[in-house]
């Protein structure tokens, strides 16, 4: 599988439809399909994707939505996050994100956005806001608002087996609680 093939599944009318509502159909489909790619990449076998901007893109996209299926509801779903901003920012320093259609920017930004690191969001809504990415701008507010009042996303405590605050407990039985 090349970097290509990655992007062109991703970005399909198909796929294009689901990247923010799933199902368990297409998050087993994503998990047969990509679950070996994945562990090539945690391995280090993909790192010679990251020398073009659609390498990083494509290697982003391994590393930060594909695990968000493939172990939906597991720790396992954040595994490689840390490694997905390594890759965004590597992109960043070759400028690969001027060389990549406006459209595909939202998901080589994204790692920064699932972060728990407040510079990573202030990154994130820079990022955002440099390309007048507006809709995505706002869940970058949205997920910064979280990190700083919390330092975390509550709602993975449960799956990260982390204790919540009183604060977050009254967070997350609000209708407003964001929910991942």
């Amino acid at each position: 599988m090349n970097p290509q093939e990655v992007i062109d599944y991703w970005y399909s009318d198909r796929i294009r439809k689901r990247w923010f509502s799933s199902t368990p159909e297409l998050d087993a489909e994503i998990r047969e399909k990509y679950e070996p790619l994945w562990i090539s990449g945690v391995r280090g076998e993909l790192d010679g994707w990251r020398t073009t901007a659609a390498g990083c893109l494509a290697l982003v996209l391994v590393f930060d939505q594909f695990p968000l299926n493939m172990f939906r509801g597991q720790a396992r779903s954040f595994q490689t996050e840390a490694r997905a901003r390594e890759v965004a920012r590597e992109a960043l320093n070759n400028k690969f994100d001027t060389e990549l259609e406006k459209e595909k920017l939202p998901f080589l930004f994204m790692p920064f956005m699932h972060s728990e690191q407040l510079e990573d969001q202030d990154l994130a809504v820079a990022l955002f806001e440099r390309y007048g990415l507006n809709e995505n701008l706002r869940f970058a507010l949205h997920h910064r608002e979280i990190v700083r009042k919390f330092g975390r996303f509550p709602h993975r405590n449960e799956i990260l087996g982390r204790e919540n605050t009183p604060e977050e407990r009254e967070y997350l039985a609000s209708k407003s609680a964001f929910r991942g």
